[in-house]
């Protein structure tokens, strides 16, 4: 059975920085795009991140552009996030989730695309 566990999340000030993490099992990781999303207390679940299958492709979300970076460890089956300069407008529990996409040289920010979601982390940012 598939399995992916974030982890990394905590309570920071704003203007620190956190890394998560998602490791993968029972998944054939390299051949899939992965994706971070995150949902707010009374907001829908967004796209914040995305990585192709050989992490060629990346996307973000404008709001974390040049302060999130994605990247992925295909030999560890390990997608992370390291966010930076955190403001309390990223309080949310993030999700990483993930794609059979093979091939393609793009990827998703759209949570319909996507089939396979851990259960989530959650990521607290004080003023």
């Amino acid at each position: 059975q598939v399995q992916m566990v974030e982890s990394g999340g905590g309570s920071v000030q704003a203007g620190g920085a956190l890394r998560l993490s998602c490791t993968a099992s029972a998944l054939t990781f390299e051949d899939y795009a992965m994706g971070w999303f995150r949902q707010a207390p009374g907001r829908e679940l967004e796209g914040v991140s995305c990585i192709t299958w050989r992490g060629i492709g990346i996307d973000y979300e404008d709001s974390v552009k040049g302060r999130f970076t994605i990247s992925r460890d295909n030999v560890k089956k390990t997608l992370y996030l390291e966010m930076n300069s955190l403001k309390p407008e990223d309080t949310a529990t993030y999700y990483c989730a993930a794609t059979y996409a093979w091939g393609r040289s793009t990827c998703s920010l759209q949570t319909a695309d996507f089939a396979l979601w851990g259960q989530g982390t959650q990521v607290t940012v004080s003023s």
